[in-house]
């Protein structure tokens, strides 16, 4: 596992699991009697209030979290951090004519490497990023290499199911091109994430599936 750790993602996670979520009590449905007319106040949403950080949002950042700590690593390079972890080859679904198709794992396939490119500043996972992910063994050969798809599960990523043909420790060698998205901005000095970087994690151990 690489030894790099949370940076600015620790504060903002921290942040948001400490802000919490729900609704104030104040916002409860009450109602008045005025001139023999009853008139209620609108009920109360789960939005949350100013300052308080959704139920979800805290949860996949907070999963996120826990899953790189046990099972990856994280880095940063300019602009970006980036998170991996390391799971079994796992199944999912593919829309096929408007319908999801779930798509079992092949046999070769022995694991699912996941990658998470998040705004260093920020700390928000990043969508619409081309990503390009190589295994390499000690030896420098790539025994495999794919694109990326983007996913939505417990926590915003990028993975593919990979296969590796023998226990031992590897190399994981992610290329991230700068996001696809259309950017807001005054000046074209206040952007970020414009350029592509590279980042690798030394020494992952990955091993066949039980």
């Amino acid at each position: 596992m690489s030894p790099n750790r949370p940076i600015a993602v620790t504060a903002i996670l921290t942040t948001l699991l400490l802000a919490g979520c729900g609704t104030d009590a104040s916002q409860a449905p009450t109602s008045e009697t005025t001139t023999g007319t009853t008139v209620a106040t609108p009920e109360a949403t789960d939005a949350p209030s100013t300052g308080e950080v959704p139920e979800g949002v805290a949860a996949q950042y907070a999963t996120l979290a826990e899953e790189v700590e046990a099972e990856g690593g994280r880095t940063t390079s300019g602009d970006w951090e980036v998170a991996y972890i390391v799971e079994p080859a796992e199944p999912w679904f593919e829309t096929t004519a408007g319908d999801p198709t779930r798509r079992e794992p092949a046999i070769a396939e022995t694991h699912h490497l996941e990658i998470i490119p998040i705004e260093a500043a920020t700390g928000r996972i990043v969508p619409d990023v081309p990503i390009r992910l190589e295994v390499l063994d000690d030896t420098g050969e790539v025994v495999d290499e794919k694109e990326l798809m983007f996913f939505h599960a417990e926590f915003f990523h990028y993975a593919n199911n990979f296969s590796i043909p023998a226990e031992g420790d590897y190399t994981l060698r992610a290329t991230l091109q700068p996001p696809e998205f259309t950017r807001h901005g005054e000046s074209l000095e206040e952007l970020t994430l414009l350029e592509p970087v590279t980042v690798t994690f030394d020494d992952v151990h990955l091993e066949p599936a039980a």
